[in-house]
């Protein structure tokens, strides 16, 4: 295998790794204005990669990694988000794609990763409007124009099916509104359809790639009962399948287009919208992988619409262990999906994110002996290569999430997925030190003989 055939990398995004909250002129997110908690940070100084990059990256390197997926930071690049170009925040970015590349590391850049600028979110309700759907567009086409002569690896939304459950509500900038059905499919839409306008663009525009990317938790149905297996089904549908109909054939599911002629729910769909989707095709097909669970259709009340379904439903799966933060390990679903991404749509497939989260110490002298994090990557890792060798997927490469420790996506530095040990907890900064830990070495053998 060699480095052309396979990516071995890290991914992150800005507001959980980088800092420089108010730095060169970046603007404020939403995430700027979150206050500390018992159990969380604020958000200011993450890892602050913003002035450890170059010695995160020499990590990176020493680990025998190819590929970082990164974020954009829009309120580091753009004044209030739909004001002018900020080109401090953008020369950072520019520094930063050239550190990679002078190591061999080929950058993958995240346009949108929850952090609304606070303008848009506070002024226009964030992607709800279609101000703030036209501002992302602006802003994703100049980051394509600045950059994709060096960076040839796109995705435009971070976990984008998240705008299709009720999670959207918190990660779109929506600040107020009563959280309708009918909302969600309005955000769900404009989220879409500022994604296939950047995929378009980079298609038209440029000789780079790009792919849709899903947060993938493969959903079991609790029982045999045949009511839990169409619950099951039609979450895929609604959650995952809707999304990557249009990624791969330019159109939603069918079955979601029912639902909402049945619900009367209007999208709010403007002239043109769906021909920007027909227009659309994907490179690869991208996604998260942490865990899986399973659903009972019995606790669903009667009338809820399917992407509402888990809230209800969601269920413990008896027969396979969980993390301290109740996030169940399952290696052969991981191995499920990359199967139901590949066999039904012929697209090469790329899990971008994966790793698990453990409350971890440091004693100040020895690297951490994190043996459950080396079993836990071994078994995904095998069942990557299951995948294409006994199923034959094809992958282009794994990414693990925020190998170097991140602040968590709660904003809980407890909750630790590296494979380096950043010196901070949720209330002291400490010296930020960085200190490799047992698995460090292990994944660096490990890129190393699947090298050979």
């Amino acid at each position: 295998m060699t480095d052309k055939q396979f990516f071995w990398g890290n991914s992150v995004s800005s507001m959980q790794t980088e800092g420089g909250w108010n730095e060169d002129g970046k603007s404020l997110s939403v995430y700027d204005i979150r206050e500390a908690s018992e159990y969380a940070s604020d958000w200011h100084f993450a890892n602050d990669n913003y002035h450890h990059y170059t010695e995160d990256f020499d990590y990176m390197q020493a680990m025998g990694m190819n590929m970082y997926r990164f974020q954009i930071s829009w309120s580091r690049v753009v004044n209030d988000g739909d004001g002018s170009f900020n080109e401090a925040g953008i020369q950072y970015y520019d520094r930063l794609i050239d550190a990679l590349l002078a190591r061999g590391i080929e950058p993958m850049i995240c346009l949108y990763h929850f952090d609304m600028p606070l303008h848009l979110a506070e002024e226009y309700n964030g992607l709800m409007n279609k101000h703030v759907l036209d501002a992302f567009i602006r802003f994703g086409k100049e980051m394509v124009d600045r950059f994709a002569e060096k960076v040839k690896y796109w995705i435009s939304f971070n976990e984008q099916n998240l705008y299709h459950q009720p999670e959207a509500f918190r990660i779109s900038g929506y600040l107020k509104g009563d959280q309708t059905t009918a909302e969600l499919y309005q955000i769900a839409h404009n989220v879409m359809v500022a994604h296939a306008t950047i995929c378009n663009y980079i298609h038209e525009t440029t000789d780079a790639q790009i792919g849709g990317m899903l947060a993938y938790s493969e959903v079991y149905p609790a029982t045999s009962q045949p009511a839990d297996i169409l619950a099951a089904r039609k979450w895929d549908e609604f959650i995952n399948f809707t999304l990557l109909d249009c990624y791969a054939k330019g159109q939603y599911s069918h079955e979601m287009l029912t639902f909402i002629k049945n619900a009367q729910i209007d999208m709010h769909i403007l002239p043109g919208e769906l021909e920007t989707i027909r227009q659309m095709t994907s490179d690869f097909l991208s996604f998260s992988y942490y865990t899986s669970t399973t659903i009972n259709a019995a606790k669903i009340p009667a009338g809820t619409a399917p992407n509402d379904y888990l809230k209800f439903g969601g269920q413990k799966n008896p027969y396979i262990d969980a993390t301290e933060w109740g996030w169940q390990i399952d290696p052969l679903g991981f191995r499920d999906v990359l199967n139901k991404l590949y066999q039904r749509y012929r697209l090469p497939v790329f899990p971008i994110e994966n790793g698990i989260g453990v409350q971890e110490e440091w004693d100040g002298q020895n690297p951490i002996q994190d043996d459950y994090r080396i079993e836990y990557h071994q078994a995904h890792i095998d069942a990557i290569f299951d995948a294409m060798h006994e199923d034959g997927v094809e992958v282009l490469g794994y990414l693990g999430w925020g190998l170097i420790d991140i602040l968590s996506s709660q904003g809980d530095m407890r909750k630790r997925y590296g494979m380096v040990y950043v010196n901070r907890t949720n209330h002291d900064l400490k010296d930020m030190q960085r200190v490799p830990k047992k698995s460090f070495y292990w994944f660096k053998d490990l890129i190393a003989k699947y090298r050979c």
